[in-house]
């Protein structure tokens, strides 16, 4: 079994920063690779980012690309989002998952968190 909080989440204005933080608990967090995902009101899940469980590989959406930034420390069993020039379109309740691959897919992400949410003001 497999816990993820993440914590971290608010409201912003628009061009402004915010970090989030998921914490993993209850396996062996170093060996598995993480995702980030979001979704907004009346809308489906979406990929944001990824993170290989190395920490040397990432991947983002295009329309995070250049703005979001995902890290993780193996040693305190932590990943983090750092969102940067955040919009209103970024608005959206984010989730953090373990995979044991290095995809984009949600269906092949086996544990998730409860969500945080992010809301972007114009």
């Amino acid at each position: 079994q497999v816990q993820l909080v993440e914590s971290g989440g608010g409201l912003m204005q628009n061009g402004g920063s915010l970090r989030l933080s998921c914490a993993a608990s209850g396996r062996t967090f170093s060996r598995y690779s993480m995702g980030w995902f979001r979704q907004a009101p009346g809308k489906e899940r979406e990929f944001v980012g990824r993170i290989h469980w190395s920490g040397r590989t990432t991947a983002y959406a295009d329309s995070v690309k250049g703005r979001f930034t995902i890290s993780r420390d193996n040693a305190k069993n932590m990943v983090y989002l750092q969102m940067n020039s955040l919009k209103p379109e970024d608005t959206a309740v984010y989730y953090c998952a373990s995979s044991g691959g290095y995809t984009s897919n949600p269906g092949e992400y086996d544990y998730w968190g409860q969500g945080t949410q992010v809301t972007v003001s114009s």
